[in-house]
């Protein structure tokens, strides 16, 4: 079980916002950086109750930052013993990690939009589109390596990663639909090929 005061519930709130700014990529880009936050520095939740949120909303319907939401419900969760209690500050938790990732992102993303909209044939509109491209990829791997580092042997897994760097340039080579390729990976998991 772990304390938590009014501050550091304004500090899950305040480090969710900081970070909501660099979710260019999605939400799932900040992963490494929730990481350190929730698991290293604070130790608000576990390793496990961190892959278990991001695993339980990736597979879950409805927008893929649903893992925000089940961070600030495992720091609301771990903060009592209470069965009761637990739910009350699970959804606390819950709401405060969802208005600090969304507020600043979604404010920022709504003019930026507009002026990007009535600039778009801007050199420096342009350029920035294609700058952001590299670094969305950047911070999607280093999400990926976050997840699967410490359960991988890579002497062991060598396939399954060649296996990956195949579908990435597949994906970026070709024009064929991600749905095809995440068929085809459901059927080699069947299989118990991968």
């Amino acid at each position: 079980m772990i304390t938590m005061s009014t501050l550091d519930w304004l500090s899950l709130f305040l480090n969710m916002a900081s970070l909501s700014l660099m979710a260019v990529g999605g939400a799932i880009t900040l992963a490494p950086e929730m990481q350190k936050f929730l698991v290293q520095e604070k130790g608000w939740i576990t390793d496990l109750q961190f892959n278990a949120s991001i695993a339980i909303a990736q597979s879950s319907p409805g927008p893929n930052l649903l893992f925000v939401a089940l961070f600030g419900w495992h720091v609301g969760i771990n903060a009592t013993s209470d069965v009761y209690l637990q739910t009350a500050l699970g959804l606390m938790g819950a709401l405060i990690s969802l208005l600090g990732l969304l507020i600043p992102s979604t404010t920022l993303t709504f003019f930026a939009a507009q002026w990007a909209q009535k600039n778009k044939e801007l050199k420096v509109v342009r350029a920035f589109k294609q700058g952001m491209a590299p670094i969305v990829i950047s911070m999607l791997l280093a999400t990926c390596w976050l997840l699967t580092s410490p359960h991988r042997d890579i002497t062991q897994d060598w396939p399954l990663l060649l296996l990956a760097s195949f579908i990435a340039l597949l994906t970026l080579k070709t024009k064929l639909h991600i749905l095809w390729m995440l068929a085809l990976g459901a059927l080699l998991g069947a299989f118990g090929l991968v």
